[in-house]
């Protein structure tokens, strides 16, 4: 297996502010007024720095250096401004880097934008041949992958309308489903499918995992969307101000993007956390401490001390831990029932709670932690919460083929059969 792209130590750089001044007359009044070391006189009201802010230079991408094989799919995440959109552009040679280089084998598919190279005035139709033709498609190509195309973007009763009354979805379903049907090596996609609903999203998904593991295609794919990042990738690439942070393992990636690898710790203090509201004012989680582990790493159940200490007098405290997935929503929840029945203002506390962890798959998940109060109505009052309280990993899972995050993050008891019988008898 070949090397599909090569990306050696590229910089991109951009000048920011304004070029030039839109007018010869107003470019040769800065250019004079320069040489004879005067105040521009289009400077804007504004800008009271005389250091004409047009040379400001900024860095989008800094000594970036990656490899993709043929047949990857790669996932590029980072914060907005990463430089993860520019980073493609460069690949797709919509711009040339600063310094360094890149190189590919093969043609490119690539989807920068909803609708990149649509014109509004002409028909999907007519957009599918002109926007064939831009990614390298020849006419008798896109002839014979014609129906192919307007079948896959579920478009056929509207092919004829002009796409400047098509809405954003149909947009992209549009353009997606061209370059997705372009014969290429490579794939290149940016956030193509947050307009999409669901349904196409899990066949855009679909068509890409299909290119890279059976086309032997190799796909780049930019999103926020971790779930579709762990549906289709089998690696992840993490970009932060213009520089390669991570080169690795979904799962780690994506607990670097999220915050969460350098909250990985046996201790965590939350004595000086903010909390929202009212939320520690009778009683406060200061620390929480991760027992009975192996390199921060657990399989079934997991321990841990919380100290915390009360701002005022309380009855009947419960605690709760919901286990969270990666992209902070719940996975599961496991109530106490009533802990401490009297604690006292000014007293600092500790106890120790076990949290018995269903049969996950291997990953890395949080424990969001709760002490509440319940009253005799078993109505409830949140007193305190933590969130990534824990952070903890399932390094492998009981059943060995029980490996796509696609079938979900929790192993249930298996089937068992009964009145089994032969029909007809």
């Amino acid at each position: 297996m070949g090397n599909a792209i090569k990306v050696e130590h590229v910089y991109k750089e951009y000048r920011l502010g304004a070029i030039g001044g839109g007018t010869l007359k107003g470019d040769l009044q800065s250019w004079w007024a320069r040489v004879r070391r005067q105040e521009d006189p289009n400077l804007r009201i504004d800008e009271t720095d005389s250091r004409h802010r047009k040379n400001e230079r900024f860095l989008a991408l800094k000594d970036v250096s990656f490899t993709a094989k043929e047949g990857e799919a790669i996932g590029i995440i980072g914060h907005n401004g990463a430089g993860k959109s520019t980073m493609l552009k460069l690949i797709s040679r919509v711009t040339a880097p600063t310094a360094g280089t890149i190189s590919y084998n093969g043609r490119i598919a690539s989807m920068l934008e909803v609708g990149t190279g649509f014109h509004p005035e002409m028909t999907g139709r007519e957009n599918i041949y002109m926007n064939g033709a831009i990614l390298g498609m020849t006419k008798a190509e896109i002839s014979r992958k014609l129906d192919e195309i307007i079948e896959f973007a579920e478009m056929r009763q509207f092919i004829d309308t002009p796409v400047k009354r098509y809405s954003s979805g149909m947009y992209v379903k549009l353009a997606f489903a061209v370059a997705a049907h372009l014969d290429s090596e490579i794939m290149i996609m940016d956030e193509v499918l947050a307009v999409g609903d669901a349904k196409f999203q899990q066949k855009c998904l679909g068509k890409m995992g299909d290119a890279a593991h059976n086309q032997g295609r190799t796909v780049l794919y930019v999103s926020h969307n971790m779930s579709t990042i762990r549906q289709l990738c089998s690696r992840c690439i993490v970009l932060s101000h213009g520089e390669k942070v991570f080169d690795g393992g979904v799962e780690d990636a994506i607990a670097m993007y999220l915050g969460l690898a350098e909250q990985f710790k046996p201790v965590r203090q939350f004595d000086t956390q903010k909390r929202k509201g009212y939320f520690g004012e009778y009683l406060r989680i200061d620390e929480v401490e991760f027992l009975d582990t192996k390199d921060g790493k657990i399989l079934n159940e997991l321990s841990f001390r919380v100290h915390f200490h009360c701002g005022k007098d309380v009855d009947n405290v419960c605690a709760r831990a919901e286990i969270m997935a990666s992209e902070n929503y719940t996975i599961g929840t496991a109530p106490s029932g009533v802990l401490m029945e009297h604690l006292y203002k000014g007293e600092s506390y500790s106890c120790v709670l076990h949290l018995k962890v269903p049969d996950l798959m291997p990953g890395r998940f949080n424990v969001t932690l709760l002490f509440y109060y319940e009253n005799e109505f078993k109505n409830t009052t949140t007193l305190d919460r933590v969130e990534n309280a824990v952070i903890f990993e399932v390094s492998e899972a009981k059943i060995t083929r029980w490996v796509t995050r696609d079938r979900g993050y929790i192993k249930l008891p298996d089937l068992e059969l009964s009145e089994f019988q032969k029909n007809g008898d």
